[in-house]
């Protein structure tokens, strides 16, 4: 089907870094999608959580958008972007046109229906963000170079339950990077390091979201 006939429901796009993952402080245009089926006790994006917040927009649309921005890094994040089902079209296209394409998401979603191209970053969550029984470990067979998993504690108790995910389904093996960040205000970074230097997890990485030290952390769109 020509992409002029496949829309997806957005909720924001813009242009600005990447505050998180590995590619933090690249420069990034964002395709922020709408609709969530978690609400995460933490969450920053709660404006895009309702199904239809946003509004409808073409592929064809949302390519030359990012063609016309002249940045290279693209990511697709949410709500949930991967409960549209025309956001594996999003990213083939967005691949096809040489753009290196990352997706966020809350790993609640199978994931193999997308391009084996696309790098997948996939929050893991940890009891402080409620929603921790919604984790699908088949994702984890999904996983490639590229792909990235990303543990947002909120207390020393989400970091041992961390640990332990870790441990049970032999994260470590999959040689991805395991990224882990504090949700912000809730539990001082230090205390992460100290924990981590502890443990000493393969693989394992620490990070802080760049971009609510660069900007208000309620500011939208940055």
């Amino acid at each position: 089907m020509p992409q002029e006939n496949l829309f997806l429901n957005v909720a924001e796009t813009f242009a600005s870094i990447q505050g998180e993952s590995t590619h933090a402080g690249r420069l990034c245009f964002f395709i922020r999608l709408a609709g969530c089926n978690l609400a995460c006790s933490y969450c920053d994006t709660c404006y895009a959580q309702a199904e239809n917040s946003g509004k409808d927009r073409s592929i064809a649309e949302l390519v030359a958008e990012v063609k016309a921005s002249n940045i290279k890094l693209v990511e697709i994040t949410g709500g949930e972007p991967a409960l549209q089902k025309n956001t594996p079209a999003l990213a083939q296209a967005l691949l096809d046109e040489g753009f290196e394409v990352l997706m966020e998401t809350n790993g609640s979603v199978r994931l193999d229906l997308f391009p084996a191209e696309l790098k997948k970053i996939i929050d893991v969550k940890l009891p402080s963000s409620e929603m921790h029984e919604a984790n699908d470990i088949v994702n984890y067979r999904f996983l490639r170079p590229g792909d990235e998993l990303k543990f947002v504690a909120g207390s020393l108790d989400d970091l041992e339950y961390a640990y332990s995910w870790i441990k049970r389904w032999e994260l470590e093996d999959k040689n991805v990077p395991l990224i882990f960040s504090a949700v912000f205000g809730m539990i001082e970074p230090a205390q992460i390091v100290e924990w981590l230097l502890k443990r000493n997890i393969r693989n394992s990485r620490m990070q802080l979201q760049m971009h609510k030290f660069i900007w208000n952390p309620e500011k939208r769109g940055v």
